[in-house]
């Protein structure tokens, strides 16, 4: 959990401040809005872990005292709670004590998440290059819509200042028509910060502390400012609703397929492709069309994953085959098989070569290296040894109706079809179980057990049941 601010102290490497204290009413939602995930990540961390990739030193969230987000922040996160709702410069007001124990600080928006820790180490290194007292970045847009605009010198290098447009009357006409429009992210020399924040006003139609309006005293200070022109637009995509969560997912979900095939998969057809940005996927890996992975997969080497699978927290190793199969929280070892149609559920675990087939479904349960569970069977809380091969309807009953028992079966067992072991019971190396048969006793190894009853025949059978069906015909027909 993340904690209040209550020390003060230098460091080296720049000092992050992420806005992350809107409201989020548009969402309509009781979560709060940096909180909302975007491909598997709450979207406040977003900027905090590119911010951390790029070399970060201390890293503070300014929020809401209204909604509460610290107990969803990394412990070593700092919390800076924006006391009143005053806008972007309030925020980084509220941060004073952080600012004036730092030497760089840089601002980010907990609500724009695709700023990657590329763009950011770049524009510090432009900042630090530059000799600026401020670096904001700015984007370059067909249709600047409501951003802010660029207004720069009369040499169209340095900023002049940034003109808000949220509300009628902070933009002229002239300004309005500028498509160079501020990103939201800026990196401050300090010290030139914390004089210029005592020198902004809330005097604009919001009634609002605009952060970019430092820049104004910063300049007049003899600091420079300058602009960092991004050329990937999308790191100015901020979300205020779901529609532009949406948006927001489907661009960074598009940015994770390519990292991937860029890595070395195989991505059949992106549009029906879902993979979260924990996920890591080894290289000749094969994602057939239809598949979602969900949260820390990870994907060995050679894998062939679907078509219409899904993985949920799931590890695979080298050449494991999924076709048409939903894991859940389970491991695969290399070269098994699963599938089509199986159900690995939490604390399944495959080892080397073994099979779970056609509508198998395997929880709590190891399956030993090479052995098989080809199809329609149940194994739960079961430890199955090496090459052993269950025939088709084998069940573990596992459940008495008060705890959960555990199955063990050795070594090279086999068992018959529509086999049923009602747990706890163990079957030692090399047994045999016969079709049909309902197992509650321990299996000495080597043996076979067998409880079938005895076959009897009933002869003339069938001519009786059809004539005492035709009699009952007849009677209801009279009737």
């Amino acid at each position: 959990m993340g904690g209040c601010v209550n020390t003060i102290r230098p460091v080296s490497a720049p000092t992050v401040l992420i806005m992350a204290a809107g409201q989020g009413s548009r969402m309509k939602s009781a979560v709060p809005k940096v909180l909302h995930p975007v491909c598997g990540r709450a979207m406040v961390s977003w900027p905090i872990e590119a911010a951390r990739k790029a070399g970060a030193g201390r890293i503070a969230v300014i929020v809401s005292p209204d909604r509460d987000i610290s107990g969803a922040l990394p412990e070593e996160i700092e919390v800076v709670p924006q006391e009143v709702a005053d806008g972007t410069g309030g925020a980084v007001r509220a941060a004073r004590e952080v600012v004036e124990a730092s030497e760089t600080v840089l601002v980010l928006s907990g609500d724009v998440p695709l700023v990657s820790a590329q763009m950011i180490a770049d524009l510090l290194a432009a900042h630090a290059n530059s000799g600026a007292a401020a670096t904001l970045v700015s984007a370059i847009l067909d249709d600047p819509g409501s951003y802010g605009r660029i207004v720069r010198d009369a040499d169209s290098l340095e900023v002049e200042k940034i003109v808000e447009t949220k509300a009628a009357g902070d933009a002229s006409a002239a300004e309005l028509e500028i498509r160079e429009i501020n990103a939201g992210i800026y990196v401050f020399e300090a010290t030139a910060l914390a004089a210029a924040l005592d020198r902004i006003t809330n005097d604009n139609a919001q009634g609002e502390y605009y952060l970019p309006d430092v820049l104004g005293p910063i300049r007049a200070a003899g600091g420079k400012v300058m602009p960092f022109v991004s050329a990937d637009p999308n790191v100015i995509l901020g979300i205020n609703d779901r529609v532009d969560l949406a948006t927001v997912e489907a661009e960074a979900r598009r940015q994770i397929l390519e990292r991937h095939m860029r890595g070395g998969a195989t991505i059949v057809d992106p549009a029906t492709t879902y993979i979260e940005v924990e996920a890591e996927i080894g290289s000749d890996v094969r994602i057939e069309p239809g598949c979602t992975l969900i949260g820390a997969c990870r994907v060995g080497d050679g894998c062939v994953v679907g078509p219409h699978t899904t993985l949920i927290d799931a590890e695979l190793g080298n050449e494991v085959t999924v076709p048409h199969s939903y894991l859940v929280e389970c491991s695969v070892a290399d070269r098994c098989s699963v599938g089509p149609f199986a159900y690995l559920r939490p604390k399944a675990r495959l080892e080397e070569g073994a099979k779970a087939g056609t509508f198998v479904e395997i929880k709590n349960s190891t399956v030993g290296a090479g052995s098989k569970v080809p199809h329609l069977s149940y194994i739960g809380d079961a430890d199955i040894g090496e090459g052993t091969n269950l025939g088709a309807a084998t069940i573990t009953a596992n459940y008495d109706g008060f705890v959960k028992n555990r199955t063990k079966i050795g070594r090279n067992v086999r068992t018959g079809v529509d086999t049923t072991l009602i747990a706890p019971v163990e079957v030692g190396d090399e047994a045999y179980t016969g079709a049909g048969s309902v197992i509650a006793e321990d299996v000495p190894a080597g043996s076979l057990a067998l409880t079938r009853s005895e076959q009897v025949e009933i002869e003339g059978y069938a001519a009786r049941k059809v004539a005492k069906h035709e009699g009952t015909k007849k009677e209801n027909k009279d009737r």
